[in-house]
């Protein structure tokens, strides 16, 4: 990775050539990243808000809350993560946004050390280039506080890091790294279950590596680690109320009501659309079938990897069992640690496919539900790993016709995977101009209701949260339905204060179901009421209020 020079009279590690290019390109990647955190770009939203809002009561220290508002199963780490930023500078999107560009940076520069480690330099560059790229699905993913994905994925990739060098002996604390591989293992469980099949993964190959040692000191901290960083989990489950616990909130979210699509129609939403878009390959508002091509190649490509990895296992098996001595036999080596890395990172995208296909919104719903494999960037190293093989035999001049005519098809697919992506990104930036527009009107109409002098409003779900955080809190708003019926109110005291007031403000999308209903309610008081309208929205101050639940 680096060889050294001497400087000052002291030694220090340079980069070489490939740890160069990919500090670069990462360095290219982070820029891009962070200017569209100043910009907030991609548009917020009140899912965003709601972690926000999260982060404001931490830091305030009026709420501690284990998991998301109105959720009980999606940990709240990055609202914590938050909560110091917003304590010195108050809230604001890019405020609430900087901790998770720098769990991207964290998770780019692990990604980089695991695949050289495990792969190889040149191949660690193609895959940190690739990750520097990301039209707007991915950055959804990146850098919105949406929870779960940009924390979990740094955490799978230090765990397999920690498992190779444990292997490799390079990792000298061996019981502070097993015991940190525990922790941030638990702290992934309580922030998203998705990330569940890669952490299976990686957790059984450190137990494999450690399998000697798992009855001792080692063990005991990993089992410690893994309990403190999941304790926030235990401790709230412990206290839910009957059925409001994870698991049966989560078990009710994932039951199919009614014939679940077919089986074809959900691989097809799974692998042509949710594998490109969570690969950065397409737009976020669907893949063209040129940006499909990737989806469909992506099953053999994982099998052929798998294939190399079982392969690269046993012949790295067979040359340590001739050559270690007596006491060493059957332990792990470095040889075998690092395919057996590839080998999880093989089955913790199998399994992240699988589950996603047996869902019905694979089909029914595949642009709004591919985050859900924005996980599978874990796995791209390995995914890859055949082609490059295939290509630089090709370069190295090593394969016969067969060979050259694979070689030459795996380096036309790498060009064209990297093409597709560039493409991508350069559709979005260029599509950007919008979206500030669409964030500009948002902190007008807050800026219009504030000085409006509201400060008690009922809105629709995707307004409310958005509007409270855009007004740090100076207008609070309970969310209604189409039909001016109680909505999703994920903050209860919200709700439970502007149903207190006396005179609420109404925020409503102009002509939308909400906006025709309470106007149908409030008759000919409908136009006195109306004393804005701003971005899309008609802000009503109706001399009495309209709660047609009561």
């Amino acid at each position: 990775m680096s060889t050294r020079v001497r400087l000052h009279g002291r030694r220090r590690p340079a980069l070489d050539r490939p740890a160069l290019v990919a500090l670069l390109l990462g360095l290219a990647g982070f820029g891009y990243r962070l200017l569209l955190t100043l910009l907030t770009v991609p548009v917020s939203n009140s899912d965003e808000a709601t972690f926000g809002l999260a982060a404001l009561h931490v830091a305030a220290g009026r709420e501690h809350p284990v998991f998301l508002y109105g959720q009980r199963y999606m940990g709240t780490a990055e609202s914590y993560l938050a909560a110091p930023l917003v304590a010195v500078a108050g809230p604001s999107w890019p405020v609430l946004r900087l901790p998770v560009l720098a769990l991207w940076a964290v998770f780019v520069w692990l990604m980089y050390r695991l695949t050289r480690r495990i792969c190889a330099p040149w191949h660690a560059v193609l895959v940190v280039g690739l990750l520097a790229l990301g039209p707007e699905r991915v950055l959804r993913d990146q850098l919105m506080a949406v929870g779960g994905r940009p924390e979990v994925k740094p955490a799978v990739v230090l765990i397999l890091l920690v498992a190779v060098g444990l292997a490799d002996g390079r990792v000298r604390a061996r019981r502070l790294a097993v015991g940190a591989a525990g922790l941030v293992a638990g702290l992934a469980v309580w922030s998203d279950w998705l990330i569940v099949p890669y952490l299976a993964v990686a957790g059984l190959l450190l137990v494999w590596v450690l399998r000697r040692e798992l009855f001792g000191w080692s063990g005991a901290l990993l089992a410690a680690g893994f309990a403190v960083g999941t304790a926030p989990l235990i401790v709230d489950n412990l206290r839910a109320p009957p059925g409001q616990d994870s698991l049966s909130v989560l078990r009710r979210i994932s039951t199919v009501t009614g014939a679940a699509p077919p089986l074809l129609d959900r691989l097809r939403g799974g692998l042509l659309e949710g594998v490109p878009l969570a690969t950065g390959l397409c737009p976020a508002d669907g893949c063209a079938r040129w940006q499909q091509w990737f989806g469909l190649l992506y099953p053999a490509l994982l099998a052929a990897a798998g294939a190399l990895a079982l392969v690269a296992y046993r012949r790295a098996a067979a040359g340590s069992s001739t050559t270690a001595t007596a006491g060493d036999r059957g332990r792990p080596t470095a040889d075998r640690a690092g395919p057996a890395a590839q080998l999880a990172l093989v089955a913790g995208a199998a399994l992240t496919l699988a589950t996603y296909v047996r869902s019905p919104l694979a089909a029914t719903d595949p642009l709004n539900n591919a985050r859900y494999l924005s996980v599978l960037q874990l796995s791209l190293p390995v995914v890859l790993w055949p082609l490059w093989l295939a290509a630089v035999g090709v370069w190295r001049g090593t394969a016969g016709a067969a060979g050259r005519l694979a070689g030459a098809s795996a380096t036309a697919a790498l060009a064209g995977l990297t093409a597709t992506a560039v493409v991508a990104t350069g559709l979005f930036v260029a599509g950007v101009g919008p979206v500030r527009a669409e964030e500009r009107r948002a902190r007008e109409l807050a800026d219009t209701v504030h000085r409006a002098g509201l400060r008690a409003v009922y809105g629709e779900y995707w307004t409310c949260n958005r509007l409270v955080f855009n007004t740090a809190e100076a207008v609070l708003c309970g969310v209604l339905d189409e039909e001016l019926t109680p909505g999703q109110n994920r903050y209860g005291p919200y709700w439970r204060q502007v149903g207190q007031a006396d005179r609420p403000g109404y925020v409503l999308a102009a002509d939308g179901p909400a906006d025709r209903r309470l106007r149908e309610l409030l008759g000919a008081r409908a136009a006195p009421a109306l004393i804005a309208e701003v971005g899309g929205f008609r802000v009503y101050h109706p001399e009495t209020a309209v709660r047609p639940w009561r």
